[in-house]
């Protein structure tokens, strides 16, 4: 039994992942109706798609600030892209406003683990040793392990469930939009002021 694609499912499915109409329809047929598998098929096509432009010079792009209310709070943050095409899409600034928001919402430290202080790793590993003292041997290296990357994963970035749909990672979210504009794309750098911290 052959399921029916219409419209009104493939638009369900774009505006839920912002995959290409083609891409949904695709997606759909191969899931055989299936939302939640189409939805899992365009991830993988996303992040496969975003791999092969990881290497792709990503130079041109935005500089956006989100000032939080009552402006106590305060980000400014640099996303790049390929071309000055795509850095002039609604879709591409949105983008940007919605990871400068993110960032004043959940305080990051840094954007990857690659660019985490190495002294505050190591900071953060004597205190999960400390909490990990008393316990067997063999378990003492997972725990302290465990702890560090919980840290890390509330600390980078990249890592954090997005502040608008806790389901996603900003990687993730970052992957559908390469995948969605076909370019690579990279957030740069930020920087979060918060009065009186």
């Amino acid at each position: 039994m052959s399921v029916q694609i219409n419209a009104k499912m493939v638009g369900e499915l774009r505006e839920s992942t912002g995959a290409g109409l083609m891409d949904c329809k695709k997606a759909l047929v191969e899931s055989e109706g299936n939302f939640e598998a189409a939805v899992e098929l365009l991830r993988k096509k996303g992040m496969a798609t975003a791999a092969k432009k990881a290497g792709r010079d990503a130079s041109d792009g935005l500089i956006d600030t989100y000032i939080h209310l009552g402006g106590k709070v305060g980000v400014m943050v640099e996303v790049s892209c390929e071309s000055d095409f795509v850095a002039k899409t609604d879709d591409f600034k949105q983008f940007v406003k919605d990871i400068a928001m993110h960032i004043a919402a959940a305080s990051p430290v840094c954007v990857s683990r690659d660019d985490i202080d190495p002294a505050i790793v190591a900071a953060e590993r004597k205190v999960a040793e400390g909490q990990a003292e008393g316990k067997p041997a063999q378990a003492i290296e997972k725990i302290v392990e465990g702890k560090l990357n919980k840290f890390l994963s509330e600390s980078c970035l990249l890592e954090q469930a997005f502040v608008k749909n806790p389901d996603q990672t900003v990687q993730e979210l970052l992957t559908a939009m390469i995948a969605k504009m076909g370019e690579n794309m990279q957030v740069k750098r930020f920087a979060r002021f918060q009065v009186g911290a």
